[in-house]
């Protein structure tokens, strides 16, 4: 026999009998693939390590399939949702399913791109399922916004999800590999079939945990400065980093005296430096 609380979560008869209703097509443009199996939501809750005493931000909750089961284990949720039909509608399935948790759970309609403060207290954990086009930049907004968020678990494509977890040296390193570096450890935490998604997507998967740094990477140069050494390393990936830097430094010569005050090879290359190399080559560009 199931508790209650597992039968307010959405399976797929549900998912599709609410998307009729609200006379919701899947669109490809904002990358909306909704989750339509039950055991997922538990199994992204639980590798997410939600505790009852966490205040969760979800991004992109669409139907409310994670939101639900993010509700049964936090102590409250924030969704932040783009989509007119889906943000209308949210609050009413939430009442429906799970009217003991409604008050829990608050709503800001808006891009999450451009979302700078959230209702109710700071945000402890981030768990999403976020659309496939923005979600490195949706991701690394959240993080440099809310230094709050201790702890992510979101759901992305598989080839993203190896680059955000991607250590140096991979093929797959690279700048968001770097950012989200500067921010957390990062990992892969599993994958996720296509079968559990309606409309089935054509690619796998994955899920990326990130743990806050407990310490920031130490450094006297900014983030804005880090990061733009990172874009202009990647930019050129497969030039040595005293040609792909030139633009950055004014010169080549200029890149390479930079490079070797900070203990860096000027024929080394972005993909095999640690984000701790970039701010040491941020701190000295003259």
């Amino acid at each position: 026999m199931t508790s209650p609380a597992s039968d307010a979560l959405l399976g797929p008869a549900d998912v599709r009998e609410l998307a009729a209703a609200l006379g919701v097509r899947p669109t490809k443009q904002r990358g909306q693939n909704f989750v339509i199996d039950a055991n997922t939501v538990r199994r992204i809750v639980r590798t997410a390590g939600v505790r009852p005493e966490d205040v969760v931000v979800e991004v992109g909750p669409g139907l409310g399939s994670l939101t639900l089961g993010l509700l049964e284990a936090a102590e409250s949720v924030v969704a932040v949702e783009i989509d007119d039909t889906l943000a209308g509608a949210l609050p009413a399935t939430i009442a429906a399913r799970m009217p003991e948790r409604a008050e829990r759970f608050s709503l800001v309609h808006e891009d999450a791109m451009q979302v700078t403060e959230l209702p109710g207290p700071a945000p402890t954990a981030l768990v999403a399922n976020l659309p496939y086009n923005v979600a490195v930049p949706v991701l690394l907004h959240m993080l440099d916004t809310f230094p709050t968020i201790e702890r992510t678990l979101v759901m992305v494509q598989a080839e993203v999800a190896d680059r955000l977890a991607a250590p140096p040296g991979s093929k797959v390193y690279g700048v968001p590999s770097v950012k989200a570096n500067w921010h957390a450890e990062v990992k892969r935490a599993g994958s996720i079939g296509r079968n559990v998604f309606w409309p089935a997507p054509n690619v796998d998967s994955g899920l990326v945990s990130l743990v806050r740094r407990a310490e920031p990477v130490k450094t006297t140069a900014s983030q804005r400065e880090v990061f733009a050494v990172v874009d202009a390393a990647f930019a050129q990936r497969r030039k040595t980093l005293r040609a792909a830097l030139a633009g950055w430094a004014g010169s080549a010569p200029a890149a390479e005296a930079a490079l070797v005050a900070a203990g860096v090879s000027p024929q080394a290359r972005g993909e095999s430096l640690t984000v701790e190399e970039f701010a040491r080559i941020a701190e000295n560009q003259q």
